[in-house]
């Protein structure tokens, strides 16, 4: 933004400095004027040498004051003198933090967010707004980082879907003869893997900008919906749902909500033992929050696996695409949305395979609507 020049906060605060102690100046003067040289008489009164052992003139005012007035305004010019210089050199001392942080401001703006201000000393005004402009720098940084890496892997992974849809086209322009059903239906397929992707963007995107309107929420009732809605997919797959818990009270957006149990249970679902595994729904309430756990069975996770499950596009095991996989973005989503809602999400491998993973979310301070809990 360009502004016009104007005078610098460090001159201000000099002529403030200087001004401020040329006005103490002057009421001390006056003070001295007033309270003494006012009582001072007019005319002078000779003493009588027998009375008083030291004897001479009294002094009259006009004389005192030929000689004050001089020399006050001599001291007020030595103040006005003492004051601008001083004041400037306090004002470069008291200032020279704050352009400390202007020069990493600046360096900022340019895009290099590795910087640092680092101011030291104790902690005052300007430390403080150092340290949270560091703060907010590492934030920063951070989240481009995460942009860009989340870009890169976006891109990634909806150039595969296109680069097969071209590929098929390819096919039937070159190839007249080729079994155009087969064709369609394989373009359908990509192009809904396509449509799921971008659609998981736009929620992550949404749910990151906390761009909804809080409700209270039953998270009890939203497990019971995802079960019963996943359920047919779980019976295809041969994997039994457990649900149990308690009434679960929390504020947020009814839909992004329900998006986060319905990514949970499907991914227990989908990443679990063919055949025989088992998923465990719970809701528990805890004096300041309400936690929902999804358990499942499945193959063993090390820790560090378990650590970047909330990447985008990262899956414990190898990058496999089913009918069933998902597009990589589940635990990300879910990762969003408990953010965005002021919660934590907890993935902790269990001793015998799969996942244990839990959402904890401060707890609503209303009393819930209903008096329905999972069964």
């Amino acid at each position: 933004m360009d502004r016009a020049p104007g005078v610098s906060v460090r001159l201000k605060l000099t002529l403030s400095y200087a001004g401020f102690l040329m006005v103490a100046g002057a009421l001390l003067l006056a003070a001295v004027w007033v309270f003494l040289l006012r009582y001072v008489p007019d005319r002078a009164m000779l003493i009588n040498p027998d009375e008083r052992p030291t004897g001479g003139v009294f002094p009259i005012r006009s004389v005192l004051l030929s000689v004050f007035a001089p020399r006050a305004f001599a001291v007020l010019a030595f103040l006005l003198v003492f004051g601008l210089v001083g004041g400037w050199l306090l004002a470069g001392r008291m200032l020279a933090p704050l352009t400390r942080i202007t020069a990493a401001t600046r360096l900022a703006s340019t895009g290099s967010l590795s910087h640092r201000i680092l101011l030291p000393g104790r902690k005052d005004e300007f430390r403080e707004l150092a340290d949270a402009f560091d703060t907010m720098l590492v934030r920063l940084e951070e989240h481009v980082a995460e942009q860009r890496r989340f870009a890169a892997n976006a891109s990634h992974e909806l150039r595969t879907p296109l680069a097969i849809s071209k590929s098929l086209i390819d096919v039937a322009r070159s190839d007249p003869t080729h079994d155009t059903g087969e064709i369609i239906e394989r373009l359908h397929a990509v192009n809904t893997r396509a449509i799921d992707l971008t659609e998981a963007l736009l929620l992550l995107s949404r749910a990151g900008q906390r761009s909804f309107t809080r409700e209270q929420v039953d998270l009890s009732l939203l497990a019971e919906e995802a079960t019963e809605t996943l359920l047919p997919l779980a019976e295809k797959l041969g994997v039994t749902i457990e649900t149990s818990g308690e009434i679960a009270p929390a504020d947020g957006s009814p839909a992004l909500l329900l998006q986060l149990t319905m990514n949970l249970v499907h991914n227990a679902i989908v990443h679990n033992l063919p055949g025989q595994g088992t998923v465990s729904v719970d809701t528990s309430v805890r004096p300041k929050s309400v936690v929902l756990t999804v358990e499942n069975t499945g193959d063993k996770l090390t820790p560090q696996v378990v650590s970047t499950l909330t990447a985008p596009f990262q899956r414990g095991t190898e990058r496999i695409h089913t009918d069933h996989a998902g597009v990589g973005l589940g635990l990300a989503i879910v990762d969003t949305i408990a953010r965005a809602h002021d919660g934590t999400l907890t993935l902790t491998p269990r001793t015998g395979g799969g996942i244990s993973v839990s959402v904890e979310l401060p707890r609503s301070p209303r009393t819930p609507a209903g008096d329905a809990s999972a069964n």
